[in-house]
């Protein structure tokens, strides 16, 4: 016996299923273990809460100039263009100060005047300068591989650390040319602004700890002069390698002189 259907509920049927298709796209989760690259900026404020403070470089310089959310909003922010605006979360940990800064990239898929923004990157800042090895109890999201094999390269000043699988929504985040054709993983670059030495160990000091997309097969293929591969310094044999041998050194030669 067939059914019959009141238009009614037909209706609302319909109406539901136009309500349904005109919802845009939720994004649901980070795209990497970290928890933030990926993140819209509003659902970082849902995880977070209210920045501390909005901060905007000038330039490519890190040079910054702060403000408070309520000034950004009311003022600051009908300067510039959105992504400008980096988030700012301050805490004390250890005694020592950890800043975090959340770097945005518009989603320029969107044809609208002010496009959903993403974490493109995640600056962790300590002042005074941390070793090595107090990391990752300072950044609980900071979660670096134990394998001394790890994807791991170095430079005078940083060290580059990647971690995980890639993830093909990660492209998103990258603005390199000919970004599909390379994959895009979670990597954790270390900075020191002194510099590091040539001999690095666990207490080699970190200025800055940045959460970054990178790939690491763009890297091995293109950038080997720059990126010197590194021993992991969160694995067992780099902290029982023996201390770092003493330079011989090499005395002027004295002429010696007939009587």
């Amino acid at each position: 016996m067939a059914v019959s259907k009141s238009p009614r509920l037909c209706s609302m049927i319909l109406a539901g299923l136009v309500i349904l298709s005109s919802v845009p796209h939720v994004h649901a989760k980070a795209f990497f273990e970290d928890g933030y690259l990926g993140l819209t900026k509003t659902e970082l404020h849902e995880k977070l809460g209210t920045p501390h403070a909005i901060r905007s470089r000038k330039a490519a310089l890190r040079i910054f100039s702060y403000y408070s959310p309520k000034d950004w909003d009311k003022y600051f922010s009908k300067l510039v263009s959105p992504e400008n605006g980096e988030d700012v979360y301050t805490y004390d940990r250890n005694g020592i100060q950890v800043r975090y800064s959340f770097v945005y990239t518009p989603d320029l898929r969107e044809q609208k005047d002010f496009p959903t923004l993403y974490v493109k990157r995640v600056e962790v800042e300590f002042t005074p300068p941390v070793q090595i090895q107090a990391i990752p109890n300072l950044v609980k999201e900071f979660k670096p591989p134990t394998l001394p094999n790890a994807p791991v390269f170095r430079s005078n000043l940083w060290v580059l650390i990647f971690k995980g699988p890639p993830s093909p929504e990660a492209t998103i985040l990258v603005k390199e040319r000919n970004k599909e054709n390379w994959d895009w993983s979670l990597a954790y670059q270390l900075f020191a602004l002194k510099g590091l030495p040539d001999y690095i160990t666990s207490q080699s000091l970190i200025d800055r700890l940045e959460f970054t997309v990178q790939s690491l097969p763009l890297i091995r293929e293109t950038r080997r002069h720059t990126h010197e591969p590194q021993l992991n310094p969160y694995s067992l044999e780099f902290a029982q390698r023996p201390p770092e041998a003493q330079k011989k050194i090499k005395l002027i030669p004295v002429p010696v002189y007939a009587d």
